[in-house]
């Protein structure tokens, strides 16, 4: 009998154990996450690229934004690389270096118009402007017609976007980019409209700008036409504006026209948001702009590490193409002169001597790479986390914008502006487009290779005359340590050329708007000091910025002549709003000098003055600008 109990008692406790571990098994099934992707109508809110103002502020105030480095949004499809990224830095200590932006020199963004900017008076008539390329060559035109009709005193018609070119992409404005945003945030500058006016009867003409023009030529020939007709219609828009020697209202008003009004479409911006966020939860990342597509090894004659069918099929593209004026390119010259985009293989030793390491999250924007895997062998085995748009995201969700390149290329847009490193292996027109708009959003880090430099090395590389290793990477790291996206002046003309092949040879406006960033300084105080003739300090002004306006303005020094000085403080952009009121510091000294001027009836009154704005009813002069000017005499 107890024998028989005691089996009953082994039996039971068998059950119990057994349940135990189909329990245990059933939770581990359960506890795997299976993500599902969501339609593409429930795509989160529209995605705004950051105003460089707010993300000054939020530096300024020790405010970081949020980041999600744990949230489980990329597909199953990724591989999904360790969180841990920054641990890198227990074996190589100048890791964490390698993600941080340059130094930026306190320079920041100064956009908004002078104090004798006016709105748009009563327009001579419409221009209609039939852009011409890629996206971001139909960018940077939208931007100049943008200016030019100001200049001209046009209404804007919005432009229609490249449908024949190589590219055939069908979409129309409003597709790649959002339409309204860009009429109501130019409501001051000109006067754009969606569609010309039924009313307007046959006296079009149909214009071909010159490139590179100035202020003269669309003042006099193009204004002039005026007279004769309603309408112009530009026949290109790349390139019609003059890089440099406009006026300062005019190359404001490309760069607002460029990062404030005009947007991608919100469902553009929403779907570059996703991807974003799903290239942060692998951690800070490298935007890889590898510019090998078929397109641009044909057009630029390039065929290093190509087979010769490869090479004759390039050449056959470039021979078809009627656009293309070169035909007879020697590659070899090409790459030697730092003409040729950088190899999948390159970009992989020139990251490896640059000194990320094989973990690197690396988002490849570009289209489709040339030969595919077979040309991407080498940077496939040395960084295995590259990730593209069709890794990132499902095929539902990238349905709306296949066969639709220039959307395509806007969500690659998006996701490089927003990388911690964005390095383009050409200086091509995205890789300017990104590198302006990175400088304009603070200097992040952006690696400019020096392919003429570079390709020295590679050949000694495969000719076995040197060795990857610390002799290589001490030699590229110091080569490219002030090509990093730090601020400087835009490049002028080549000193020799002619002609065209002069404002050839500028540096894109779009890529470098140096003149357009002032310097001010965050350490709370700045000395400007001025001689005259016989060496004697005739004034000297110390000026403290209050930390919550800081971004706001901006400072210049003029002397008028020798024994006068004047200084002009002038807040070119709306005050910051803090609590209904306006607040600016002023700390004057320089012991026994006057202040004479007086500005809105705040007189300057004797040394280390402080002069303080607090006024509850300044609404409606947010968008004007305020000045205030010092005239010194002793």
């Amino acid at each position: 009998m107890m024998q028989k109990r005691r089996w009953k008692t082994v039996g039971l406790m068998r059950k119990m154990l057994s349940c135990a571990i189909c329990t245990i098994a059933m939770m581990a099934l359960l506890s795997v996450h299976l993500h599902v992707f969501p339609p593409c109508s429930k795509l989160p809110d529209p995605y705004r690229l950051p105003h460089p103002q707010i993300e000054i502020r939020d530096k300024i105030l020790g405010k970081e934004q949020e980041q999600s480095w744990t949230s489980e949004i990329t597909p199953p499809n990724v591989y999904k690389g360790p969180l841990s990224f920054h641990q890198c830095s227990d074996r190589n200590p100048n890791c964490t270096k390698l993600w941080k932006p340059p130094p930026n020199r306190n320079y920041m963004p100064c956009t908004q118009p002078s104090p004798n900017y006016t709105s748009p008076s009563e327009s001579r008539g419409y221009l209609l402007a039939h852009t011409n390329g890629g996206l971001n060559q139909m960018r940077a035109g939208i931007c100049d017609m943008v200016a030019i009709a100001r200049i001209i005193n046009a209404t804007l018609v919005v432009p229609k976007l490249d449908k024949k070119s190589y590219w055939q992409d069908s979409s129309n404005f409003s597709d790649v980019f959002d339409e309204d945003h860009f009429i109501n945030a130019l409501a001051n500058d000109v006067k754009v409209i969606k569609k010309l006016p039924k009313e307007i009867g046959t006296m079009k003409t149909v214009k071909y700008f010159k490139s590179w023009s100035g202020m003269d030529y669309y003042q006099e020939e193009i204004a002039s036409m005026w007279a004769d007709y309603k309408v112009i219609r530009a026949a290109k828009t790349d390139s019609r504006l003059a890089n440099n020697n406009l006026p300062p209202d005019i190359q404001k008003l490309r760069c607002r026209a460029c990062y404030e009004a005009l947007r991608f479409a919100p469902q553009i911006e929403a779907m570059g948001k996703l991807l974003v966020d799903r290239m942060r939860s692998h951690g800070p990342y490298i935007s890889l702009h590898l510019r090998y597509e078929k397109d641009m090894l044909a057009f630029s004659g390039c065929t290093h590490d190509l087979s010769p069918a490869e090479a004759n099929e390039l050449k056959m593209i470039r021979d078809a193409n009627d656009n293309w004026k070169v035909k007879d390119i020697d590659p070899r010259e090409q790459r030697s002169k730092g003409f040729c985009p950088l190899t999948p293989k390159e970009a992989a030793i020139f990251l490896s001597a640059l000194g990320y390491p094989s973990n690197t999250p690396i988002y490849i924007a570009a289209g489709e790479i040339y030969g595919g895997d077979s040309h991407m062998g080498d940077l496939q085995s040395r960084y295995p986390m590259l990730m593209r748009k069709e890794t990132l995201a499902s095929f539902e969700e990238l349905e709306p914008f296949t066969n639709h390149l220039s959307q395509l290329a806007a969500l690659d847009y998006i996701v490089s502006v927003e990388s911690d490193v964005f390095m383009p292996t050409y200086s091509g027109n995205m890789a300017r487009a990104v590198e302006g708009h990175r400088r304009f959003l603070g200097h992040r880090r952006t690696i400019s290779p020096d392919r003429k430099a570079l390709v020295r090395l590679f050949d000694k590389i495969e000719q076995g005359k040197l060795k990857e290793g610390k002799y290589l990477s001490d030699h590229v790291i110091e080569s490219h340590r002030k090509r990093q996206g730090s601020p400087r002046k835009r490049k002028g003309p080549i000193s020799g050329t002619k002609g065209t092949d002069r404002f050839r040879s500028e540096e894109a406006f779009y890529g470098q708007s140096r003149n357009l960033n002032t310097s001010i300084r965050t350490n709370a105080e700045e000395q400007f000091s001025s001689r005259s003739k016989c060496g004697r300090i005739v004034a000297n002004l110390i000026i403290h910025y209050h930390p919550l306006i800081l971004q706001a303005g901006c400072a210049r020094m003029r002397v008028r002549s020798a024994d006068c000085v004047h200084l002009e403080f002038r807040w070119v952009e709306a005050f910051m709003k803090i609590q209904s009121k306006w607040t600016l510091l002023l700390f004057g000294a320089s012991a026994g000098t006057d202040y004479v001027g007086k500005r809105r009836g705040f007189p300057f009154q004797q040394p280390k003055a402080i002069l303080i704005f607090q006024e509850d009813n300044l609404n409606s002069q947010i968008r004007r600008k305020l000045g205030i000017r010092l005239s010194l005499d002793l």
